[in-house]
């Protein structure tokens, strides 16, 4: 499939920043490829590959499990790993029962994070809450200023929530990784299937490279990630890019797609995404 430009979306987060730099300053050979970045909050390129705006782009993996039929995952760029799922923070002392029929942020509808707590709640039986959408930066400030009653974080609120005197009430990461034994998969990388298995692939080619490109010149995409990101503290962008950018970046493994496979099983179990007879990967 010959294209003038490649639409590429992901977020202004440290870690896709860090990770596609190389690809769109052309750090790396990129032939005759064009890409068109465009950057905006996951939730809304969540919805923008629901109606087929994108294609490439980042995506939740709960927002993967509805896209299936019309996108596949490439084997770089996405963000699974250890110690980095979300959390749900409070203001005060509760536990998540405390929390039922109170209000809660969440980041989004189709985000990885709302689908581990419906996995969450579900496997303790917990009553749903009132939720709140609203964008993962707003939500330490509406928890703190009393708006809603919990929110749910991800990024590099993970680092930041207690500044907000906010305090952990359960961290869904750590739930999962004991519930699976696996890393929990938050978001990957897809490609519009149509765009034929040979494109497909170098993409991901190239994809690997500006990975590899960024570790090894470590400083130099800096000045890029400053301009987009939420939270400028250097430590703060460090830890964010250490925790989310790793080894499944690079390539995601067979654990990852484990990961990802009990993710939409348990999913497709609960009725919370439909079953696909779609490939993970274009074939």
């Amino acid at each position: 499939m010959i294209k003038d430009f490649i639409t590429l979306g992901y977020s202004p987060c440290p870690n896709d920043t860090f990770i596609f730099y190389a690809l769109v300053h052309k750090k790396i050979d990129t032939g005759d490829l064009q890409f068109k970045e465009i950057l905006e909050d996951v939730e809304l390129l969540n919805q923008m590959a629901l109606r087929a705006e994108l294609d490439i782009t980042k995506a939740s993996y709960h927002a993967f499990g509805h896209l299936r039929k019309n996108y596949c995952l490439l084997r770089s760029g996405g963000a699974l790993g250890k110690g980095c799922g979300p959390l749900v923070v409070t203001r005060g002392n509760y536990g998540m029962r405390d929390l039922e029929g109170k209000g809660i942020a969440i980041p989004g509808r189709l985000t990885t994070a709302y689908l581990l707590l419906q996995l969450f709640t579900s496997a303790f039986n917990l009553q749903p809450s009132t939720l709140f959408v609203m964008p993962f930066y707003e939500i330490m400030d509406a928890v703190r200023d009393g708006t809603v009653d919990a929110g749910l974080i991800i990024h590099e609120s993970r680092f930041t929530y207690p500044y907000y005197g906010l305090k952990q009430v359960v961290d869904l990461g750590e739930w999962w990784e004991k519930e699976t034994g696996l890393p929990i998969p938050l978001g990957g990388i897809l490609a519009k299937r149509g765009l034929g298995r040979d494109l497909i692939k170098k993409i991901d080619t190239l994809l690997r490279n500006s990975i590899e490109y960024a570790f090894t010149h470590r400083d130099e995409p800096r000045a890029y990630i400053k301009l987009y990101s939420q939270e400028l503290e250097d430590d703060v962008i460090e830890q964010h890019i250490n925790l989310y950018v790793n080894n499944y970046s690079i390539d995601i493994g067979s654990d990852g797609i484990l990961a990802v496979e009990e993710l939409f099983r348990r999913a497709e179990e609960r009725g919370i995404i439909e079953k696909s007879s779609s490939p993970l990967f274009i074939t």
